[in-house]
């Protein structure tokens, strides 16, 4: 398990990260240098579409859209395994790519040409300034674990953070089960 944040590690939020943007969250990081963190969130979904969003009919498909964070929420991003299909997408980890020409993704979905089970859309993403996530990751704030594509393109939702902590067994499954609000307990 790694204890340092690099592009593609899941940053997984620690109970009671006080945050609400982050409280129970799982982050996919997609940059991390010397100028800042860059990572979009990958269990919760808006409840929106994302025909209504850019209010487009023309796309020709429609998928649900997923908040990626508080930063610049109206901004689109997409996560995708359709590698090398997707000219400009960069690689984030083994069968996971982050962006690319956003015409020939839809050209792709519209004509079944590519999986739409396969993408993921977020309104906004989740950032921090120079060394700021090293900092709190060091004060304990995340958990930093080896990402995998199948939880990239899971759908539980809010489930999923707690399925995380349970299967890495021990401590963490117990922070599974730390209630929301801690006054509760």
């Amino acid at each position: 398990m790694p204890t340092t944040a690099t592009p593609g590690a899941l940053l997984v939020a620690v109970p009671p990260l006080a945050d609400p943007n982050f409280r129970r969250t799982l982050i996919l990081l997609c940059d991390h240098t010397t100028e800042g963190s860059f990572g979009l969130v990958l269990n919760r979904p808006t409840g929106l579409s994302l025909a209504q969003v850019l209010d487009d009919t023309a796309l020709g498909f429609d998928a649900p859209l997923w908040s990626g964070g508080p930063v610049q929420t109206d901004t689109l991003h997409y996560l995708h395994a359709f590698g090398d299909a997707v000219d400009g997408a960069l690689p984030v980890l083994d069968g996971v790519q982050w962006g690319g020409a956003f015409d020939a993704l839809c050209e792709g979905l519209a004509d079944e040409h590519l999986d739409a089970e396969r993408v993921r859309f977020f309104a906004g993403y989740s950032g921090w300034g120079p060394g700021q996530l090293d900092a709190e990751v060091d004060d304990g704030a995340w958990i930093v674990l080896d990402a995998d594509a199948s939880l990239v393109f899971d759908d539980r939702g809010d489930t999923l953070w707690r399925s995380v902590l349970r299967r890495l067994g021990g401590e963490y499954a117990i922070l599974s089960t730390f209630p929301d609000d801690p006054q509760m307990n």
